[in-house]
């Protein structure tokens, strides 16, 4: 139909007046640009400070879009809690406020992978056999019964069947009997149950439907199978886009393991002759003789009765992919067990396949790196198992991402060290020179071609006034941190800044260890109540957080990033060191092994990029409402004293910077006795 919709501003006017608030000239800038990256084609990554309203700011073009198209647009989220944001208050107030103006109601829907809805089909079939983790447990066969049996309840209740609504949930090995992949499922024109099939109707409706709201892991697998998940779309937006790179690495992730080997050997053991699925299953039996043997973590070469082994797992495989023939069953039953049979056997043979292959190029060339990874010390101990991981996934997103749609990226948090170069990178975009030159009016990164990849980056700023409202403390004159804990030094600092908060602290700690050591000591030391992640749920300790100002809440990764505790809960924020990958991360160390051996900057590509990217997150948790005030607060010294400390310090918003401790702290006590 032909574009004769009232203007983009009228329309953002009317939807920001509907849901209570005033424009920001940042949201009016947002706004304009994904309006304009729609209608040239050009890529373009929005930076959009808390507090700038870019939900609004790319639903309103997106809709605009879709309504006089006739088409969908994907919005992509990394987080189920911004899912249900955008699908349960975003996209209802606007929709509701737009009808007029758009002479129709906009529509919109939720969509994910297969595997989160049940399949009626293979509730009511044969009951797979547990894995080996719990086949001799008889508590937990005990346990897994009982939920199964609360999923059959659960299904005439439920009109939706996906597993975010079951409250409470169920364990993996659980859900897996009620679930199928995409590789699993018999098709809904051969599925008995396809006519009722909650899958199939979510993907109805989502085929419908103008925004379509999804995962970035469901992006992903769009990307990376050779069928088609999302529905028709010519436009992506993917919010909290600084963490597409690692979710679409996870779905990118194989694995092999010998109770998956044990499985496809059960699965395909009732089809094929039996010495052919034994052959599998002795394989298997052999991989965990083996991987008990090898230390964890990353294998730069690959042991020699490992390689045997791993070869045989992919020759007995295919052999019983082999045996098992093409498809000749009518009987939908038979069907399915052949499809699960297959699915199984083919991870187990493609895996196999990555990890040989991993292994036959130098760190230059390398696209896959391999480790072996368990969990012995846990209440639910995983066996030794074989991870198989991409290098990076610039070349996929390039592809599949940038190269068959426009695609707005924009998070609060995307310019590392000053620039769109570090993600750039990351996301198969050519990188920019960055100049502060302006582009159609707006303050924008230099426009860079490149083949037919044209995008732009551009800041849309944040209305917090960064510098007046929050303090950028390090303490520089503290030691380096070492590797055996949090040193006493920084456990005194932590005191004192607690102390002259009256609580309302953040700790963000790189370890669960540093984490629950700074707890316990001050819980000794003082008479603040210190919650700690693990103590209760995570949700549950940050809600006691934001209701009691005199408390702190200690915890690692997912409160860099999970956190948002506006008002004066919340007046300090504090870091115990710069959160570079570990040492022996096996993905992040073959990573800059790679970039080194390309002759790049291994550590600035990948360790100080990964800890730039958290530290803004972790910053960002202290102005989240225009009236909040408070301290960040880094106890590692190294923001200030090293070489790369600048490239760091240019990746955090623009608070106002001091190394003196008694400054910081005089402010927080003023901002304790203005709160009480």
């Amino acid at each position: 139909m032909s574009d004769t919709l009232p203007p983009l501003r009228d329309l953002l006017a009317t939807a920001v007046a509907a849901v209570g608030g005033a424009e920001r000239p940042g949201q009016v800038e947002m706004a304009e640009a994904v309006h304009a990256s729609i209608r040239t084609g050009d890529h373009l990554a929005v930076q959009a400070g808390t507090g700038t309203g870019k939900s609004l700011a790319y639903l309103v073009p997106a809709i605009r879009h879709a309504v006089a198209n006739g088409s969908s647009v994907v919005i992509s989220t990394a987080t189920i809690a911004l899912q249900r944001q955008l699908v349960d208050r975003d996209l209802p107030r606007v929709a509701k406020a737009l009808k007029e103006s758009l002479k129709r109601t906009p529509t919109f829907a939720i969509l994910k992978g297969r595997r989160n809805y049940l399949c009626l089909h293979r509730l009511d079939g044969p009951e797979d056999e547990p894995d080996d983790q719990v086949l001799f447990d008889p508590f937990a066969i005990s346990r897994l019964g009982r939920e199964v049996t609360r999923l059959r309840e659960w299904v005439s209740d439920t009109e939706t069947g996906d597993r975010d609504e079951l409250v409470p949930g169920v364990s993996e090995q659980a859900w897996r009997q009620v679930s199928v992949s995409a590789r699993e499922c018999l098709g809904a024109s051969r599925c008995p149950m396809g006519t009722d099939c909650f899958a199939e109707k979510a993907r109805a409706e989502a085929g419908r439907a103008d925004i379509v709201v999804t995962n970035h892991a469901l992006l992903a697998i769009d990307a990376l199978q050779g069928y088609q998940v999302l529905p028709e779309h010519d436009v992506v937006i993917v919010d909290e886009a600084h963490d597409l790179v690692d979710r679409v690495t996870s779905v990118a992730t194989g694995e092999l393991s010998a109770s998956m080997v044990s499985m496809a050997s059960r699965r395909v053991g009732r089809l094929v002759e039996e010495d052919t699925a034994d052959r599998l299953a002795e394989c298997g039996e052999g991989l965990a003789m083996l991987l008990e043997d090898v230390p964890t973590g990353r294998l730069d070469a690959f042991p020699e009765p490992l390689r045997v082994t791993v070869t045989a797992i992919r020759d007995s495989a295919h052999q019983c992919i082999t045996a098992l023939g093409p498809e000749r069953q009518a009987d939908p039953d038979v069907v399915a067990t052949r499809k699960l049979a297959m699915s199984m056997l083919e991870e187990v043979h493609d895996n196999a396949v990555r990890v040989l292959d991993a292994f036959g190029a130098d760190d230059a060339h390398r696209r896959d790196v391999v480790w072996v990874t368990g969990d012995f010390g846990s209440n639910t101990p995983r066996p030794p198992t074989l991870k198989v991981a991409p290098l990076g996934v610039a070349g996929l997103l390039r592809e599949k991402l940038f190269g068959e749609n426009t695609t707005i990226l924009t998070s609060a948090t995307l310019t590392l060290g000053g620039t769109f170069d570090a993600l750039a990178k990351q996301w198969g975009l050519p990188v920019q020179q960055s100049s502060s030159a302006k582009v159609d009016g707006m303050a924008s990164d230099k426009e860079v071609a490149s083949d037919h990849l044209r995008w732009t980056g551009i800041d849309v700023g944040s209305p917090f006034d960064h510098a007046r409202s929050g303090i950028l403390y390090t303490a520089r004159h503290l030691p380096p941190p070492g590797r055996d804990g949090l040193p006493d030094a920084y456990l005194t600092e932590l005191q004192s800044l607690v102390e002259a908060a009256g609580g309302r602290t953040l700790g963000l700690f790189s370890s669960m260890r540093a984490a629950k050591n700074a707890a316990a000591a001050l819980r000794e030391r003082t008479d603040t109540e210190i919650l700690c992640q693990g103590d209760d749920s995570t949700s549950l300790l940050v809600k006691k957080f934001a209701e009691n100002p005199a408390t702190c809440l200690f915890g690692t990764l997912s409160l860099w990033q999970g956190v948002d505790v506006p008002g004066p809960s919340l007046s300090l924020v504090v870091m115990d060191r710069i959160p570079f990958p570990r040492p022996d991360d096996p993905l992040a160390s073959a990573r800059q092994r790679a970039v080194e051996a390309r002759g790049g900057n291994g550590f600035l590509t990948v360790a100080a990029t990964h800890a730039a990217l958290l530290l803004a997150q972790g910053a960002g948790r202290l102005l989240r409402s225009m009236d909040d005030r408070g301290v960040v607060a880094i106890l590692d010294p190294r923001l200030a004293t090293a070489r790369y400390g600048g490239f760091l310090r240019a990746s955090l918003p623009p608070f106002w910077p001091t190394t003196d401790a008694e400054v910081v702290r005089a402010a927080l006590r003023r901002l304790d006795s203005a709160a009480s």
